[in-house]
């Protein structure tokens, strides 16, 4: 049995949508009649929409946003998942009953599609692994040894803490990036306001005048002239800048260029280090608790990295630790991991007690984290303000000099 979306027209002429359970599209759209609905179209969640002629890439385009899913949802459903599983219903019928708990439609497809493929003989981890736009290498080798060691359910409820845990991080990062960027975004269109539309009613006087105006004054009306003259430029210039250094990054030797540029950075540079660090210490202390070989873990560890730097330093290190090097020196050889996580690596690897160790230097590693992130935001709220003050001052020191001249002279 496999999952279907339709769209379907009821007995007031309005299109609806959604997923029903059937062996066949055949069998779907006799459902849907039985419903009195007349199907418009029926199509396999596993296969995807078909290609309409002249389409086929808006059809991929759409599967592909189909397949997201953000962390919070799936935070919510490993939960869901977990209890049922660990309550004692067959893998299937919890599937089936988490896919009914949903409220948006794409996600009871993807849980759907899952369970479809449950059903055709594959095992979980593997039919999420057909999904790879929801469920990462990490979750899916997580859910593996779950189902390997007989601990599905206990796996299930630690991805379901780390899930949640990351993405209240992430939401920490963003909110504390709100403040700042919007003062600094007010900022800039209350000068090029000031600029625009009341700087050049104000000079207007003076340039009436045969008198030379001081060099302030001066350089005020020409920024003023070239914002009015040139701002729209200006912007679709900046504007085409920032489209084209994204082309520009798609290319992996410029990408990791820029990455290497970044871990140079004074401030930027010291907070990439630690999110990447938060990040690996969170998964593999998840992967390791859970089972997963070493080298594995470190392999799939790497991959929640961002920066490209820190992701070939622990490829580096999952190879040192092959060639029979502990874990810590490896660690400690790429240069790129604070010294505070080496050294519980370290005292794990000691005392045997590596996934705990790794735990607690993951907490570390997000207390230090939001430490840095406030320093940083601490700086760049006065910076804001300071930049705001000083553009605005020069400003009124430029429209007030030669008023003083003026005055000076009578």
């Amino acid at each position: 049995m496999g999952a279907y979306s339709y769209q379907a027209l009821n007995e007031a002429g309005k299109t609806v949508k959604g997923i029903l359970e059937g062996d066949s599209e055949r069998q779907v759209r006799s459902q849907l009649r039985a419903k009195r609905l007349k199907p418009l179209d029926v199509s396999s969640v596993t296969g995807g929409r078909r290609a309409t002629k002249g389409e086929p890439g808006l059809a991929g385009l759409r599967q592909r946003w189909r397949s997201k899913m953000n962390a919070r949802d799936l935070s919510l459903i490993t939960r869901q998942l977990a209890s049922l599983v660990k309550s004692g219903l067959p893998l299937d019928e919890a599937l089936q009953a988490t896919a009914k708990q949903q409220q948006k439609p794409n996600n009871k497809q993807i849980i759907l599609q899952v369970r479809t493929k449950v059903l055709e003989g594959f095992s979980l981890a593997k039919a999420l692994g057909e999904v790879p736009g929801a469920f990462d290498t990490m979750y899916c080798a997580l859910v593996k040894a779950g189902e390997s060691s007989g601990y599905l359910a206990p796996v299930l409820e630690r991805l379901a803490e780390y899930t949640q845990s990351n993405q209240q991080i992430q939401q920490r990062l963003k909110m504390a990036m709100i403040y700042p960027l919007v003062l600094l975004f007010i900022s800039i269109t209350v000068i090029v306001a000031l600029m625009a539309f009341v700087v050049p009613k104000l000079v207007s006087v003076f340039q009436q005048g045969e008198r030379e105006l001081p060099a302030l004054t001066q350089f005020l009306i020409a920024s003023s002239d070239f914002i009015l003259n040139y701002g729209h430029y200006t912007l679709l210039a900046l504007i085409g800048l920032v489209v084209g250094f994204r082309r520009l990054l798609r290319n992996e030797a410029r990408l990791r260029r820029w990455h290497e540029i970044k871990l140079k950075l004074p401030v930027m540079g010291n907070l990439i280090r630690q999110i990447n660090s938060a990040r690996f210490a969170a998964t593999l202390a998840l992967l390791s608790s859970s089972g997963v070989p070493l080298l594995q873990a470190l392999r799939i560890a790497g991959q929640v990295m961002t920066n490209k730097i820190m992701q070939e330093a622990c490829e580096a290190v999952a190879e040192d630790v092959q060639e029979g090097t502990s874990l810590h020196r490896a660690m400690e050889n790429a240069g790129f991991f604070p010294p505070l996580l080496v050294q519980l690596v370290a005292s794990g690897e000691a005392n045997g007690t590596l996934p705990e160790q790794l735990e607690n230097a993951a907490q570390d590693q997000e207390r230090e984290l939001e430490m840095m992130l406030g320093v940083a935001m601490g700086l760049l709220e006065p910076a804001t303000v300071v930049f705001m003050g000083g553009a605005v001052c020069l400003i009124v020191m430029a429209i007030l000099q030669p008023i003083f001249e003026m005055n000076s002279l009578i």
